[in-house]
């Protein structure tokens, strides 16, 4: 059987790593015009070890955004830079629904994709369904959470500031809601 998949918008965002966050954040906010609409700074315990990086969200119009992590460590970095094609910082994210979201969450199963090719993030913000499809690209199918235009609204009002705080040595998170 083939289910149809509903998206309710193309992109939530696509996602890559940096190593020069001011440049990113220069060109697309300065020079292309895409408003930096959050700066999520984390530390959390993720593929076997403690990562500590933050990503931000360049707003690209009708909900979806362009997402640039950086990493605190150098080694984080060679693990999963730009240079690398099958990084698991980059990926591209659709919004769906939950329902649909179970729903390829069980077909997935079914047809027997495991860990580590499928796996679940509950961000605080989102809660999201990555697998790996057959070529090694990485998709994320995330439910927002039910406030999360609140939640948008306000990391935007602290954006700038929250990446100014963590490019200068400050690397404590902002994400109160990630669940680990």
């Amino acid at each position: 059987m083939t289910a149809q998949l509903q998206i309710k918008s193309a992109l939530h965002h696509n996602a890559y790593v940096t190593n020069d966050m001011p440049a990113v954040r220069e060109f697309y906010e300065e020079v292309i015009g895409f408003e930096l609409a959050a700066t999520w700074c984390e530390k959390a315990d993720l593929f076997g070890k403690e990562r500590v990086y933050m990503h931000c969200f360049f707003d690209i119009g009708n909900g979806a955004a362009l997402a640039f992590f950086q990493f605190r460590d150098a080694e984080d970095h060679a693990e999963f830079g730009p240079e690398l094609a099958h990084s698991a910082f980059r990926h591209l994210a659709m919004v769906v629904d939950k329902e649909t979201q179970d729903g390829i969450r069980d077909r997935l199963a079914a047809a027997g994709y495991t860990a580590p090719d499928t796996y679940i993030l509950d961000h605080g913000y989102c809660y999201s369904l990555y697998v790996k499809d057959p070529a090694g690209l990485l998709i994320e199918f995330t439910v927002d959470h039910d406030d999360a235009e609140a939640i948008n609204a306000q990391k935007k009002i602290n954006a700038h500031a929250d990446l100014a705080r963590w490019l200068g040595g400050d690397h404590r998170p902002n994400n109160e809601n990630f669940h680990r």
